[in-house]
């Protein structure tokens, strides 16, 4: 049974190493793209305007949105499915496990969120961003690690993927309580018929994917009606998939459909959003436009917030005897696994936009130059605590 679990994450993280080496490529992409003739046909491509009609019902929407909220809402399904495998019978499924990451990871949203804020408190418009920095990309940051090959040790990416996922459940709430102002009351009831719909289907043991994808659709088309973001009914239609087969030997329809959604959304969904996003025009950008006020607050929230608060709760824990450093690791690798953390892109990216959604395209060219700058330099810092963390334990490990 371990063989088997060690073998699932390894299978888990050479996918997510693989996407994020594909995101940063769509990244690069997509700010050549934004800084070059082409710059024009970018920009006018993601403005494309795209419609769809269900009788009464009408989606219309620029191409930026329909992947914002439409394709986004696939990685929160995938978000949503890993989370609950996880927190049943993964690395979050007991307290032993889930002590360490799990308060790693509330302090490295809680102290890049306070920086933010801290450093905004005065700009009423600015401070609407302080949650852009809690986040961590887990694909961009294995990709990273990848780069290393075998000399970052398992224990640490696990931990990582660890912190990642107590970070996106945050993201999750904070999106849902933070970013949400006007909700119609009708839709969101049927929502709420949805979801209970959702439910009846666990309840009862149904086992076919496509039920719960039909009235997954309805909720997504429901949610996005009602005024709370729509990536949100791919959370909820996460937490309702069975995670328990008919048979014991066979994987459950949860693990089915994570494993099928694993690739599309590594190489297809966050790619595309990559190449939606990253598009900042460099036109006119000095250091003094990193010290703007969303710019500043991003970079320092990413940069230290993440690195002080994931390796200053850490090393608390287990100079406190509370908890134990990951198999195979010295303090120096910590501290590059508390940098990594500080690579956001998707999900900051992603809250910048819900954040900033009425500020126009200027506020986004701020939004986007922050996250970039902090990710680049926090991903930066990591590799290099991790490579000089490899080099000390090889002498001991030969």
């Amino acid at each position: 049974m371990y063989r088997l679990a060690l073998d699932s994450i390894s299978r888990f993280l050479r996918l997510e190493s693989a996407g994020g080496l594909v995101l940063i490529a769509a990244a690069l992409i997509a700010l050549v793209a934004s800084n070059s003739p082409a710059a024009g046909l970018y920009h006018a491509f993601l403005s494309l305007p795209v419609e769809m009609r269900l009788g009464g019902l009408e989606l219309a929407k620029p191409l930026h949105l329909w992947i914002d909220d439409g394709l986004m809402a696939v990685f929160f399904l995938l978000v949503g499915l890993e989370i609950k495998r996880e927190v049943v019978k993964g690395e979050l499924s007991s307290v032993a496990q889930v002590g360490l990451p799990m308060a790693a990871a509330v302090a490295g949203m809680v102290v890049p969120a306070a920086l933010y804020f801290w450093l905004n408190a005065d700009n009423p418009t600015a401070v609407r961003g302080w949650a852009i920095p809690m986040a961590t990309d887990i694909a961009f940051a294995l990709g990273i690690i990848s780069l290393l090959g075998k000399r970052v040790p398992l224990s640490l990416k696990v931990f990582l993927t660890a912190i990642a996922i107590v970070d996106d459940l945050g993201a999750i709430l904070v999106i849902a309580f933070v970013y949400t102002e006007s909700v119609s009351m009708v839709m969101l009831v049927l929502a709420g018929v949805a979801t209970l719909t959702l439910v009846a289907l666990n309840l009862f043991k149904v086992r076919a994917l496509s039920a719960y994808a039909f009235v997954g659709a309805l909720l997504w088309l429901f949610v996005l009606k009602s005024g709370v973001h729509a990536t949100l009914a791919g959370v909820i239609l996460a937490f309702t998939i069975p995670l328990k087969g008919d048979d014991g030997n066979q994987p459950s329809p949860l693990e089915r459909l994570e494993h099928e959604l694993h690739p599309w959304v590594a190489f297809g969904v966050l790619p595309i959003f990559a190449f939606a996003n990253a598009g900042v025009s460099l036109a006119g950008v000095s250091i003094a436009s990193l010290v703007e006020p969303v710019p500043r607050g991003i970079v320092v929230g990413l940069v230290l917030g993440k690195l002080i608060g994931i390796f200053g709760v850490s090393a608390l824990m287990i100079k406190l005897r509370l908890a134990r450093l990951p198999m195979d690791s010295g303090w120096i690798s910590l501290l590059g696994i508390a940098a990594l953390c500080g690579i956001g892109f998707t999900m900051s990216l992603f809250i910048g936009g819900l954040a900033f959604e009425e500020g126009g395209e200027a506020q986004m060219q701020g939004v986007r130059l922050g996250v970039l700058c902090g990710s680049l330099i926090a991903g930066c810092i990591g590799a290099l605590f991790l490579a000089l963390g490899a080099k000390r334990a090889a002498p001991s490990a030969s």
